[in-house]
């Protein structure tokens, strides 16, 4: 071959030699900048993810050289893990009617507000999460954090909501038939706000479709890895993503696009 090619056995080898050098140059630099665009995603992303957001940096690379050098770096995207059963609708409390049916869009800030509970595992037991989201932001306004799931989890979220955002007298408060909602703390403390309160049909998820989609996102996000050593731990990366990453990085594209979704529909319609 080296005589095909017209150079000397030597050349040759110091040829090859120096590509081998430099793959392994590129490949530690493209380590370098998987390893800081994991991190800084808190580990969330797997290799599809990681590859469209360097893509997205301007870094050129190839989806499975990206798989194989995290394969190499034990990098990999957290995983699913079981649930309990929260939502208990067997009680005798009053249940409002459901005056959004599935009607999520807002016309101004704090005209509806959206509630849900959602559980996150550690190994001291679970941890139950409650939060309020604005329907026209696509944020979360109150949030309360607990080891039971009960009146007072739900209720901590709402005074929350009210303390930070004091909205006004036209507020549609939607939830699910739980006995949380239900309660009658939690109703008196509506009452008190003279905020009209109203309640996801039986057993229909896609009643509170909003909210649900937040903890599938912060459970991506945040819980689909191991389970948490302790609530502490818990209790700081909710803390972390809900008021540092969600609300500075997630939420305001969100709410951007779905304005933006919101005035085309307006613009069609008219």
């Amino acid at each position: 071959m080296c005589q095909v090619l017209e150079v000397s056995e030597n050349g040759y080898y110091n040829w090859r030699k120096r590509g081998k050098i430099q793959r392994k140059r590129d490949d530690e630099q493209l380590t370098e900048r998987i390893e800081d665009a994991y991190y800084q995603n808190r580990g969330y992303y797997g290799s599809p993810r990681l590859y469209v957001e360097l893509k997205d940096q301007g870094i050129h690379c190839g989806r499975k050289h990206v798989a194989r050098l995290m394969q190499e770096q034990e990098l990999s995207a957290r995983k699913k893990k079981r649930k309990p059963r929260t939502t208990e609708s067997n009680h005798d409390f009053p249940i409002a009617p459901n005056l959004l049916e599935q009607d999520f869009t807002a016309d101004a800030p704090d005209t509806k507000w959206m509630s849900d509970f959602t559980s996150l595992e550690t190994r001291e037991g679970w941890l139950y999460l409650a939060g309020v989201i604005d329907a026209y932001a696509r944020k979360i306004v109150g949030w309360s954090m607990s080891e039971h799931h009960d009146a007072e989890l739900v209720s901590a979220a709402l005074q929350m909501a009210l303390l930070q955002r004091q909205p006004g007298a036209d507020l549609i408060h939607h939830s699910d038939r739980g006995s949380e909602y239900a309660s009658g703390r939690y109703q008196t403390l509506l009452h008190e706000h003279q905020i009209q309160g109203s309640m996801s049909k039986k057993g229909d998820c896609y009643d509170n479709a909003l909210i649900e989609s937040f903890w599938a996102t912060l459970k991506k996000e945040c819980s689909e890895d191991a389970i948490f050593s302790s609530r502490n731990e818990a209790k700081a990366t909710v803390f972390e993503y809900i008021e540092i990453y969600y609300v500075r990085s997630v939420q305001p594209k969100i709410a951007h696009w779905v304005r933006g979704w919101l005035a085309k529909m307006n613009f069609d319609n008219s």
